[in-house]
């Protein structure tokens, strides 16, 4: 990877100054949101202005990285720690995997939230995102979810007319199965 070429902050791509220990919630809300969405990585010894500055103690960054990670994160996503060098500057970089087990959660000063990447920015997920997650990370979908209703209780008349009107044919029991419509009880 051509550090140089990263210019700004992306959906996938996030950049820091330095790391603040004190203030972890300030990048690990982009690991939180890295790992609830597509992935994406964390480049500490950017400036603002893109300017390459690197890290006094690149070394020492990485095991505290390492560390604040494991502990204000829950669960603890998957994630790769490498180091870029442009001449004497060595830069931190932080690659988050996309999570299986959503959401990620940053845990820290009484709070736990779970954040998700909007454009270029790590924001607190929203109540409907935040259910999203919890479905995909139960490995399910709000079509796989078993519904409220009674299937009984429904009546499908306009669709038995329409299907008659253009097929010509009954529609039959057997046919909500067939159309995906209920699943045959076992």
């Amino acid at each position: 990877m051509d550090i140089k070429q990263l210019i700004g902050e992306t959906t996938d791509y996030d950049k820091k100054l330095a790391l603040e220990t004190k203030k972890p919630k300030s990048w690990c809300k982009s690991i939180s949101a890295f790992a609830n969405c597509y992935g994406g990585k964390l480049v500490f010894g950017v400036a603002n202005d893109d300017e390459l500055v690197g890290l006094a103690d690149a070394k020492g960054d990485s095991e505290t990285i390492s560390e604040l990670i494991k502990t204000h994160l829950n669960p603890i996503p998957e994630f790769k720690l490498s180091f870029e060098k442009d001449g004497d500057k060595v830069l931190v970089i932080v690659e988050v995997m996309k999570g299986q087990q959503t959401p990620y959660y940053y845990e820290g000063e009484g709070q736990l939230i779970a954040f998700v990447r909007i454009g270029n920015e790590s924001v607190p997920a929203t109540p409907s995102q935040l259910r999203e997650l919890v479905l995909r990370g139960s490995g399910e979908s709000y079509d796989s979810l078993k519904s409220r209703y009674d299937f009984n209780n429904m009546s499908f008349t306009k669709l038995r007319s329409v299907y008659k009107q253009r097929t010509g044919n009954t529609f039959e029991d057997t046919d909500y199965e067939s159309f995906g419509l209920m699943k045959k009880e076992i």
